[in-house]
């Protein structure tokens, strides 16, 4: 194991949530975008850097980790089996199907049965599992009938090949509208300190006990001038402008699941301390008056 110079899994002070309000895990997770080449595409530049990110992740008490077909694409689940399988009890590996890439940078809906069920079956053998915890769609493809890509996950739910069913970048009308057709245990949108539009979204996972999984949860440059809040509070608690952010996260609400990705060792463990954090009423009070949430 990766010696990470801590004694106590930083992780497992972020406190817990339940997926489906059966699978247990600690709420700092990893994403595992950054893993893969440039553009999320390909091979990694330094492999057995990123083999030790993901060794890494277990060390430091961290059991949720989310993933998706499209990064490389398949390099990332790939990666993820060659680093951690067999996989110890308690881990939870998420994935998303949903998305075409034609080369860097390049993504593209594709919401057709067809080629979520191809990329599902894909997934479980890259992963080396029977069935995966947690299945997202990526996106809900504008061109294909909603009720089609939901009863796919729907299918393969019932055939035992995946558990629980997540979605990536909705509204809560299309939540809504899910919901009548399969049980929603988490949303993962974009959502940081300077991006809270997905405000109403949040709050609504909340109300229903719905994991939110906040992609890109780290975008706080523009908050992390050395005057700002975010840079105030990060030099009196002798921490980093970016642990700052995640402890925010974590505070803003109970169901809430980061998943701040990295290609490096040294960054994954300082990520993961932000668990550490205690972010004071005060301290809460000026970072949520540095953004005005926009509700939809």
């Amino acid at each position: 194991m990766t010696d990470t110079n801590t004694t106590n899994r930083p992780a497992e002070h972020s406190g817990t949530f339940k997926i489906g309000g059966d699978l247990p895990v600690y709420r700092m997770g990893f994403g595992a975008m950054r893993i893969v080449g440039k553009g999320v595409w390909g091979q990694p530049e330094n492999k057995e850097e990123a083999l030790s990110v993901l060794r890494a992740t277990l060390d430091l008490g961290i059991n949720l980790i989310d993933t998706a077909d499209s990064y490389g694409p398949f390099v990332s689940e790939e990666l993820i089996a060659e680093a951690l399988y067999p996989y110890p009890g308690g881990l939870v590996i998420a994935t998303k199907a949903g998305m075409q890439r034609t080369g860097p940078g390049q993504w593209n809906p594709d919401g057709r049965p067809a080629h979520l069920r191809e990329r599902c079956e894909g997934s479980l053998k890259r992963l080396k599992v029977e069935c995966i915890d947690l299945f997202q769609l990526h996106r809900i493809d504008s061109k294909v009938p909603v009720e089609d890509q939901i009863g796919t996950l729907a299918d393969l739910q019932r055939e035992g090949k995946i558990r629980h069913i997540g979605l990536s970048e909705v509204s809560v009308e299309q939540i809504r509208a899910v919901q009548k057709l399969v049980t929603v245990t988490t949303v993962q949108n974009l959502y940081n300190l300077s991006d809270r539009k997905s405000e109403a979204v949040l709050d609504y996972c909340e109300e229903q006990s719905i994991g939110f999984i906040p992609w890109y949860p780290l975008a706080n440059a523009t908050l992390a001038g050395k005057d700002s809040p975010v840079a105030r509070i990060a030099q009196q608690l002798n921490a980093e402008p970016a642990q700052v952010a995640l402890a925010w996260l974590l505070a803003r609400s109970p169901v809430m699941l980061p998943i701040p990705g990295t290609s490096k060792v040294n960054h994954l463990i300082s990520n993961t301390k932000a668990s550490l954090l205690k972010l004071d009423p005060e301290m809460l009070k000026q970072l949520d008056d540095q953004t005005q949430p926009a509700r939809a």
